[in-house]
C-alpha cells in the first residue's frame, strides 16, 4: 500500500518547493532495483524461449524464401523480415482484426498433428492492395484516399486468394530441417470477425512479418494453433531421441549387404594409342600392351584395386586364380 503523507509533511514540500530547496524540473532517480516480466499463472506458457528461437529461425527461412518469390512475381524489390515470434492467447490476434479484414486458413498434410484449429494467415489490406496493383501492372502506389474500413471486390479476393495459395505451401521447405511437412491452402475468410475460427483463450503463436516495398510498408501475421505446434514438437523429439538412442544395426546391415552384387572387373594392362591409329584398327591387328605375357592380372572392385592373379581356365571358362590381396577385409 502507499505511503499517505500527513499535512504537516505535504507544507514542507511545498515550502521547499517555493524557497527553491527542491528542483522539481530534476529527473527522478532511477531505481537500482531490477525489474521482471509478472508471470500469469492464469495463463502459464507452453512453449520454452528455444522452442520460440527454433520458430524464429524457421520463418527467418521462411521469409527469404517467400522474398525471392515475391520479388520474382511481382518484379519489384521487396524486403521482408521477422519482426516478434510470441506465444499469446487468440485473442490477441483475434482482437486485432476488423469486420473488413480478410484472413487465409491453412493446415498441414499431417491430420493426426493438426488439430480442429487451423492455421491463420493475415496480410494488411493497404500492402495487399499494393501487391495486387503491381500484379495488374501498376506501380503498387497507396492510395491516400482509401478508407480504413475498405472491403475488396470480387476480382481482388481472387487474385488474394493466388497469391495465399502461392505463398502458404512453401512453408513447409523451412520446416526440412526438423520434420517433413507440407502447409496447404484451404479457404479465405471474409470478415473473420463474426467466426469463431480459434477458441478466445487458446494457446497460439503469433509470428509478425514485416514487408517493405520502396513505396509501401505492411505486416504479415501467421497464427500458429497451440496444440498443433505441441503436437509438432513432440514428433520432433520422437525423432530425435531415435537418432540418439537408436539401436545398434551394423551387423544387421552388413548381413543384407552380404549378399549385394558387386561387378568385378579384370583388367590385363593399360595402354594409350592415337585416335588415327583406333581409327584404322582391323581383326587381326596387335596392340602392344608392353607387360610380358606372364604378367599378373588386376582385379577392380567398385574402381578400386583388390587382388591381382594369373589368367587360367575353370571347368572350361576363362577364370583368375587370385594371388596377391591389395585390401584387407
Amino acid at each position: 500500500m502507499a505511503e499517505v503523507l500527513s499535512q504537516s509533511q505535504i507544507d514542507a514540500l511545498l515550502n521547499a518547493a517555493r524557497s527553491g530547496e527542491m528542483n522539481l524540473d530534476a529527473p527522478a532517480e532511477k531505481s537500482s532495483e531490477q525489474k521482471y516480466r509478472k508471470y500469469d499463472f492464469y495463463s502459464p506458457r507452453k512453449f520454452t524461449k528455444d522452442r520460440l528461437k527454433m520458430l524464429n529461425s524457421i520463418f527467418e527461412s521462411y521469409a527469404r524464401v517467400i522474398n525471392s518469390r515475391i520479388n520474382a512475381v511481382l518484379h519489384a524489390t521487396c524486403e521482408i523480415e521477422v519482426d516478434s515470434v510470441e506465444e499469446q492467447r487468440y485473442y490477441e490476434f483475434g482482437n486485432a482484426l476488423t469486420e473488413s479484414d480478410v484472413v487465409a486458413l491453412a493446415k498441414i498434410d499431417l491430420e493426426r498433428l493438426q488439430g480442429e484449429d487451423p492455421i491463420l494467415v493475415h496480410l494488411d489490406t493497404p500492402v495487399v492492395l499494393s501487391m495486387l496493383d503491381r500484379m495488374m501492372g501498376g506501380e503498387g502506389d497507396p492510395d491516400s484516399s482509401l478508407p480504413s474500413d475498405y472491403s475488396m471486390t470480387d476480382l481482388e479476393l481472387n487474385m488474394y486468394e493466388d497469391l495465399m495459395a502461392d505463398l502458404i505451401p512453401i512453408m513447409g521447405n523451412s520446416w526440412e530441417n526438423y520434420i517433413t511437412i507440407q502447409f496447404d491452402y484451404v479457404r479465405t475468410e471474409v470478415n473473420p470477425t463474426l467466426v469463431q475460427l480459434i477458441g478466445y483463450d487458446e494457446t497460439v503463436v503469433i509470428v509478425g512479418l514485416n514487408i517493405k516495398f520502396p513505396n509501401c510498408t505492411g505486416r504479415m501475421s501467421l497464427c500458429l494453433p497451440g496444440e498443433m505446434l505441441t503436437n509438432i514438437f513432440t514428433e520432433i523429439s520422437k525423432s530425435t531421441s531415435r537418432r540418439v538412442t537408436g539401436e545398434d544395426k551394423s551387423e544387421e546391415i552388413f548381413d543384407s549387404l552380404r549378399e549385394s552384387e558387386l561387378e568385378i572387373v579384370a583388367e590385363l594392362a593399360r595402354t594409350r594409342i592415337l585416335l588415327s591409329d583406333l581409327y584404322h584398327l582391323n581383326v587381326g591387328d596387335v596392340v602392344d600392351i608392353k607387360r610380358p605375357k606372364d604378367a599378373p592380372v588386376f582385379l577392380n572392385i567398385g574402381g578400386r584395386r583388390w587382388f591381382d592373379g594369373r589368367m587360367g581356365t575353370s571347368n572350361k571358362q576363362v577364370a583368375v586364380k587370385i594371388g596377391e590381396t591389395y585390401i584387407k577385409t
